[in-house]
């Protein structure tokens, strides 16, 4: 088992990864769990994992309960954050009850907002189930919903007491999935590391196949790099932004789209290619820095090719990024690969060029 520490100003908090992590998962999470605890997944996840984190807890003599929600981004909602109050008031739950994030993003993310706001706050701890949510969505304490004119745009900063990753569960992942928490990975590389990149392309063959000793290393390696990252700027006022590289291009096709349509990781692919056309733009990278990073995109089997749709929805949709200041565009760039800075005052012009071959 790796253990890495994520220390913020509001809080301190472990990162634990392993493989079969769940069979000594009493002992270690334990210091962080209280008497009470709700066990908050989707339909798909509970009918995997459920059964057995529920005999865990009773051997271990804790009193818990469970919420189940339906199953994928388009109900990332204030509809779907009720089903979890209402079941935290009808099994009256209190402010120490302790809640258990056990799925993907998504419940990663409603789970943590839940926790936020329940009579003001309670304990959360992060159990991911994907790749995407492993390396990214589960560390940091971001926590929020969507809402259909933007992606994640209602939500609060509010940090687990531990994150929990077991890599078997990476096995019940579903191809399409685990690529699309390979386009995180890789935006980590590309944005902060080049090193890290040269070693992902020498080794993405082994992580597709899920080489258990190399998966271990690249979660590890983008869990260092974000805990690294939030400890000095918890709540994204400098350089926590970066982590947004592709974010403002692949939310916007996430919306257009519907959400669940494309997975986040796919947008996420596609908008890094765009953040990599648009660094062409302001004179940064050069075309072939481009062509490198759709190279291990396509070879981590995502999209590079964005949907094609009008300029007003490209703008649109990206007038809502949470980047926006003083109602001014802002977006990652890159100065070189391994090396992300923000840009200011991105004009309709120069995005028109930058999107000239995908608009409808």
């Amino acid at each position: 088992m790796h253990t890495l520490s994520v220390a913020t100003a509001s809080h301190q908090y472990p990162i634990f990864i392993g493989s079969n992590l769940r069979e000594s998962a009493h002992s270690i999470l334990a210091p962080y769990l209280n008497n009470k605890i709700a066990i908050i997944s989707n339909d798909t996840v509970a009918a995997l994992y459920l059964p057995q984190w529920q005999q865990i807890l009773t051997q271990s003599g804790y009193e818990h309960f469970s919420i189940i929600l339906p199953d994928g981004e388009q109900y990332k909602t204030w509809q779907t954050l009720n089903l979890i109050y209402d079941g935290l008031m009808q099994h009256r739950a209190e402010r120490q009850t302790t809640l258990l994030a056990l799925g993907g993003g998504v419940i990663g993310d409603m789970v943590g907002f839940a926790a936020a706001t329940y009579q003001r706050g309670t304990p959360f701890i992060q159990i991911p189930t994907t790749l995407l949510s492993q390396v990214d969505s589960s560390v940091g304490g971001k926590t929020a919903i969507n809402h259909p004119l933007g992606k994640n745009m209602i939500g609060a900063f509010y940090q687990p007491q531990a994150v929990f990753i077991d890599l078997n569960s990476l096995q019940t992942l579903p191809p399409r999935e685990f690529s699309a928490g390979l386009a995180e990975v890789i935006k980590y590389a590309v944005l902060g590391d080049v090193e890290f990149l040269q070693w992902l392309e020498s080794n993405i063959a082994a992580l597709i196949d899920q080489n258990s000793s190399v998966l271990a290393q690249a979660i590890y390696r983008c869990c260092q790099m974000k805990a690294d990252i939030v400890g000095k700027d918890e709540k994204e006022t400098g350089i926590r932004a970066y982590l947004n590289l592709g974010h403002t291009f692949g939310h916007a096709i996430e919306a257009e789209m519907g959400y669940g349509n494309w997975l986040h990781g796919e947008a996420v692919a596609a908008g890094t290619v765009l953040a990599c056309r648009l660094s062409e733009q302001l004179g940064y990278l050069r075309p072939e820095d481009t062509t490198r990073v759709i190279t291990i995109l396509s070879q981590a089997n995502l999209p590079v090719v964005p949907p094609r749709m009008s300029l007003n929805a490209w703008l649109t949709h990206m007038s809502h990024d949470k980047k926006v200041i003083d109602g001014n565009l802002r977006f990652v760039v890159l100065k070189t690969l391994g090396q992300a800075t923000l840009a200011d005052n991105i004009t309709a012009e120069t995005l028109a060029i930058t999107l000239k071959q995908y608009i409808s």
